[in-house]
């Protein structure tokens, strides 16, 4: 920094000709105020001012002068000028140039929209006095003055405004009450602004294109508010949901095992079921792992089975295997093609046993899985039982992802479920009915594409119970690519969606009826399908914040709601007796995976409200379904009340 600036005045002027800095007059104070403008101190200050007969100069940031452009106007209606503060308040000396240019114009910008006129003053973020100016500040100062501006620093505060002095201030409490004392300073005889000070040129009007570029600018900062606003109530809801939706599954899946705890199997009023039952076993195209399945099942510790393998059309071998296994417990029926709910009618039919399973063609069983899951069906009021489905191929990211959502979403919701006495659905991969109950409510129906949640919530809305067996352990297959994960999850969602349509007048129906429709129903639209449309705004807000705001604000945040997603997932892990070390990828799976699925809740319902039909899309098996197979699951009987 040269020493013509360092021991000049506070307005420096740079140019061909050299370096030139001016002070104000004797007995003359400049008022500068810096930031703003401010919705509550700039009024403040402005009626200050006002009342003293003073007039000053306001350093303007250009986001806030585009956020508030009549407090822009009002400045210079009452004879006050205006210089620029850069855009953001941007740190010009570790700027990169376009940075460097967008900060300086679009504040131009925006003083063009809020007034007709351009300022030729500027202050850099950070400079006090000129001797402040050294380094890249300096070497900013010089490139700003080649944009035609004039620096404004301003005086030491050991300087007596006698010999007159540019005073700098912000628009703060303390900084009102300085320009308070300052204008009853009988040593002063005048308080205007700088370029009045120093006789320098006023503002000049600004071109008509910048005048349109600025009003825009100023009609899209007010819209970026309005949206901002919106965003950070639904942040909030988003958020509030969210924590809601963890505290509510630790707590009732905590309450579900002290209910496993204290009430077991052989209590007076609860008897044990030992057969005989169907098993329903759809199939199209699933030679990979129909032998696998009826393996399982022909294994099972219950050994009085019926076994229906209902052939939907199949192009492969799938009823070949089926009718080959070698067990007469094993029966094969084959139909055209007509989809799962249309098999599984025909299995019904097919059905000599009281209790039914259905199970998918893709899945594993565990040796006492049939056995386990029919014993709540002891009890008269149960209706149907969903058993504990895991992920049998976990090799691979997408595949972990999905065996975290199993444990931690749907396990935990099931026993939440329970505990409410609400729900929502039997999985297609291993469900326990009444025949008598399914048969009641006009059999599986064609009407969704959730054929297991439409009959789940039919059930309830005939009056029976609908409860959990953890210990009935079933291993499924599940998608390896990205497509074949959408265009299950996409089927699902729709049938979800479907499905909760149909059955709204559980709402206000009577016993189980209302109190699934008023528990599983809100709970469902709450938790899988607004939750899911807020959430992006969580990550879409941290990304701003990272971008925008502090960025160790927003990292702790999302953070700490990663620990707490962590901590609730170990939970889950702990109680499905799974090793905790999966959630090594739990972060990414937040980051990728669960984006996937905000959008697949996304496409879904704009589909639903377009009246689009969807088609049942099976996915191509490779077979895997039994790699997780191990030792037995320790048995706890479910209570009834």
């Amino acid at each position: 920094m040269p020493d013509a600036v360092a021991r000049g005045g506070p307005v420096i002027g740079i140019n061909r000709d050299g370096i030139r800095t001016g002070s104000m007059p004797a007995r003359t104070v400049a008022l500068t105020f810096d930031g703003g403008p401010d919705p509550v101190w700039t009024p403040r200050i402005l009626d200050l001012l006002h009342r003293n007969n003073a007039r000053a100069t306001f350093f303007v940031y250009g986001a806030q002068a585009a956020r508030h452009p009549e407090l822009v106007r009002r400045i210079r209606a009452e004879g006050h000028e205006i210089g620029s503060h850069t855009y953001t308040g941007a740190v010009l000396g570790e700027s990169s140039a376009p940075r460097f240019r967008a900060e300086l114009e679009m504040t131009q910008s925006a003083l063009a929209g809020a007034t007709g006129r351009r300022t030729h003053l500027v202050r850099l973020p950070r400079t006090t006095s000129p001797d402040t100016l050294c380094g890249r500040e300096w070497q900013a100062a010089r490139r700003a003055a080649g944009y035609g501006y004039v620096l404004v620093a301003a005086d030491k505060g050991s300087r007596s405004p006698a010999r007159g002095i540019v005073r700098q201030l912000s628009q703060t409490e303390s900084a009102y009450q300085e320009a308070r004392r300052l204008l009853k300073n009988r040593g002063v005889e005048r308080f205007t602004t700088v370029s009045d000070g120093l006789e320098l040129v006023p503002d000049a009007p600004s071109s008509l294109v910048t005048r349109w570029l600025g009003q825009g600018l100023i009609r899209i900062t007010g819209l970026g508010q309005v949206l901002s606003t919106a965003m950070i109530w639904i942040l909030g809801v988003a958020g509030g949901l969210g924590v809601l939706r963890l505290l509510l599954l630790a707590l009732f899946a905590r309450a579900h095992v002290r209910r496993l705890e204290r009430f077991r199997t052989g209590a007076p009023w609860m008897g044990e079921t030992s057969g005989p039952v169907t098993v329903l076993v759809p199939a199209y195209n699933e030679e990979a792992g129909i032998g696998a399945t009826l393996r399982s099942l022909l294994d099972s510790r219950l050994r009085e089975l019926q076994v229906v393998v209902i052939d939907d059309g199949s192009t492969d071998r799938t009823a070949d295997i089926a009718a080959n296994m070698g067990d007469a417990r094993v029966e094969v029926v084959r139909q055209a093609n007509a989809g799962k709910a249309a098999a599984l009618n025909t299995g019904m039919a097919q059905a000599r046993y009281d209790i039914v399973v259905m199970v998918d063609a893709d899945t594993v069983f565990e040796p006492d899985a049939i056995e386990r899951i029919v014993q709540p069906l002891a009890h008269p009021a149960v209706g149907a039982v969903s058993g504990n489905t895991k992920v049998g191929n976990r090799r691979g990211l997408l595949a972990r992802w999905q065996h975290l959502e199993y444990v931690f979403g749907f396990n935990l919701d099931r026993r939440m479920f329970e505990v409410l006495e609400c729900m929502p659905t039997v999985p297609g991969a291993i469900g326990a009915f009444r025949r008598d109950a399914v048969l009641g409510v006009g059999g599986v129906s064609e009407d969704t594409l959730a054929e297991d949640t439409d009959l789940t919530m039919a059930l309830w809305r005939s009056g029976w119970r609908v409860l959990y067996e953890e210990s009935a352990v079933a291993w499924t297959e599940v998608p390896t690519t990205v497509r074949q994960l959408w265009r299950q999850r996409y089927r699902w969602c729709y049938g979800t969606l479907q499905a909760m349509w149909k059955h709204r007048g559980a709402l206000v129906g009577r016993g189980p009826a209302g109190r699934f429709g008023r528990r599983g129903l809100t709970y469902l639209a709450l938790f899988q399908v607004a939750l899911p449309l807020l959430a992006p705004v969580i990550d879409v807000y941290a990304l701003y914040g990272v971008l925008f705001r502090d960025p160790w604000e927003s990292a702790a945040v999302w953070f700490a709601f990663l620990g707490v997603q962590i901590v609730c997932s170990g939970y889950a892990l702990r109680l499905d007796g799974e090793p905790v070390r999966a959630l090594w990828s739990m972060p990414f799976q937040i980051v990728v995976y669960r984006q996937l699925m905000y959008l697949v809740v996304i496409q879904s319902l704009v589909a639903l409200l377009l009246g689009s039909r969807l088609r049942w899309q099976r996915m191509q098996r490779s077979g895997t379904a039994a790699e997780q197979i191990g030792g037995p699951v320790p048995y706890r009987g479910v209570p009834m009340r």
